[in-house]
């Protein structure tokens, strides 16, 4: 009889199981590895991270007269950005695919396209616009009452609901 040695166990990080388990689950949005989804708030930064998503990879089509041995096309990164920030993610693409390739070692993406739309916030729900309080409506309609232009009024009043909310009432 052949002695087989027995396999440790040693205890290791969770951190380590969690690429195992989720990287099945991005590759059918075209991540070929979880990295982007993981850190994308170490790469896009705190800041941006906040208003923004990574949805999905867009893979270009293999073109059948390429050679086998060539380095793969890069692919296109699709976000999901908060309406007011499209401009200024236009402005920081270049540096977001250099740091997203940094943080693959190779070059992965190739360009960024965004769409626009509410994002999922730390806790993974989708933001809900907030419902003012009914005392700060009366006081924004109060407040605006002497304005003729009943859109510019309407609008006023919409705006000062929320400016008249206490924070706390919010969120």
């Amino acid at each position: 009889m052949a002695f087989t040695p027995r396999k440790r166990n040693f205890p290791r990080a969770l951190g380590e199981f969690v690429a195992q388990a989720i990287d099945p689950v991005v590759a059918k949005q075209g991540f070929g590895e979880a990295d982007v989804i993981l850190h994308w708030k170490t790469i896009a930064g705190p800041r941006l991270s906040g208003v923004s998503e990574p949805v999905r990879l867009q893979w270009p089509v293999k073109a059948p007269n390429r050679p086998a041995d060539a380095p793969p096309e890069p692919a296109t990164l699709i976000l999901r950005v908060e309406g007011a920030f499209a401009l200024e993610f236009q402005h920081m693409a270049p540096l977001l695919v250099e740091r997203i390739n940094a943080r693959l070692g190779w070059r992965c993406i190739g360009r960024i396209v965004l769409k626009q739309g509410p994002v999922r916030g730390e806790s993974g729900a989708r933001r809900v616009k907030s419902v003012p309080a009914a005392g700060a409506v009366a006081k924004a309609a109060e407040t605006t009452g002497g304005i003729e232009d009943e859109a510019l009024r309407g609008a006023l009043t919409r705006l000062g609901a929320h400016v008249f909310t206490p924070q706390r009432a919010k969120s």
